[in-house]
């Protein structure tokens, strides 16, 4: 079904039902992490437009079987392949387990005709394991790449990485979502992860559009970006 809504509008959407089943003490915790990290000055520090955009060489999840999918034997994706075709769009993103997240990358999928009608390509990172990504891809019926970044590197290349603090781990585990068995065991990057982040990159390698947010409940709408190409 083709997206009609903003992707805002989802989002906001998902906070709305949230703040009416979850209690407020716990709804508290996340708000504080994301004020918390807001006030760090992650947002001040995104690769600018106009910046060089880190170069990649990641593994992609399609590639690999969902019994066997490492990184070891997933086929890499290039990013200076990707941009001798056209611009490329990279979105990240943090897990399957954020609903802001698969909301995000539905409405991507649903804009995939329009980015390849810019003669564009896109690719969503995050630091799932590729058969994590894997899941992702088969059950949202996503057709675009989905890469895996170990410990979030090239998302601190594109300073957009930030360690989830004590609280929200504590948090995340309280409710199930154990991000060190996603992610798979990276040390001390276990719990490194990307706040959501959208760059528009020229064939030049330059940045044409970059967004991020350190409340992962806002993104752009893809009909933002695309008219930047």
């Amino acid at each position: 079904m083709p997206h009609t809504t903003d992707l805002q509008t989802s989002l906001d959407n998902i906070t709305t039902r949230t703040r009416a089943l979850v209690q407020p003490s716990r709804l508290a915790i996340t708000d504080e992490a994301v004020q918390a990290l807001f006030l760090t000055g992650i947002e001040d520090r995104v690769l600018p437009i106009g910046a060089l955009a880190p170069t990649f060489d990641l593994p992609d999840a399609a590639a690999t079987s969902l019994t066997n999918a490492t990184a070891a034997n997933a086929r890499l994706v290039h990013s200076t392949d990707l941009l001798g075709i056209g611009p490329l769009i990279v979105v990240f993103f943090r897990g399957r387990w954020c609903p802001y997240c698969m909301t995000q990358l539905e409405a991507w999928q649903a804009a995939f005709p329009a980015v390849r009608e810019k003669g564009a390509l896109l690719v969503a990172i995050s630091p799932q394991l590729p058969r994590q990504n894997d899941f992702t891809a088969q059950h949202h019926n996503l057709t675009f790449p989905l890469l895996t970044d170990a410990g979030s590197v090239l998302a601190d290349a594109f300073r957009v990485a930030y360690t989830v603090p004590e609280s929200m781990q504590q948090h995340y585990r309280s409710i199930m979502i154990n991000i060190p068995f996603i992610n798979g065991d990276q040390g001390p990057n276990t719990w490194r992860l990307p706040i959501p982040a959208t760059f528009a990159i020229a064939p030049s390698g330059r940045i044409t559009f970059a967004e991020a947010h350190a409340d992962h409940r806002v993104r752009p709408d893809p009909k933002d970006v695309l008219a930047t190409l």
